[in-house]
């Protein structure tokens, strides 16, 4: 194997890695209504102009986003279809997960609470 070829498990969990940050996140669950300016992005999300910069331009490096200038606007929206449809999947992942914990915590509170009547 050449220097410069990446196992795909190694650039699946590089492109993971780069999804690791909330801003990205929001970022991205934003875009998926379709294309936004920057400063409707930065009311969405309420952190710093700078913050947000280094984000959009992790996202942007990474080919996920695309930015576009309109006069003086810089506008952003999803490189693909692909990303929304991630971003779905991610949520039904962790609806499941979560109900799951549900779950347990319910048999748990109710053994506790079996324990307790004995």
């Amino acid at each position: 194997m050449n220097a410069t070829t990446v196992p795909l498990y190694q650039a699946k969990a590089e492109f993971f890695r780069m999804l690791g940050h909330p801003v990205r996140i929001r970022v991205l669950e934003l875009l998926q209504d379709g294309p936004m300016p920057v400063r409707d992005l930065l009311a969405a999300i309420e952190i710093e102009p700078s913050n947000l910069s280094q984000q959009l331009a992790v996202l942007r490096r990474s080919g996920i986003v695309n930015a576009t200038r309109e006069s003086s606007t810089v506008v952003y929206e999803l490189a693909g279809g692909d990303v929304a449809e991630l971003m779905r999947a991610a949520r039904k992942i962790l609806t499941v997960m979560l109900a799951g914990q549900q779950d347990l915590l319910v048999q748990l509170h109710s053994s506790d609470t079996e324990t307790a009547a004995r």
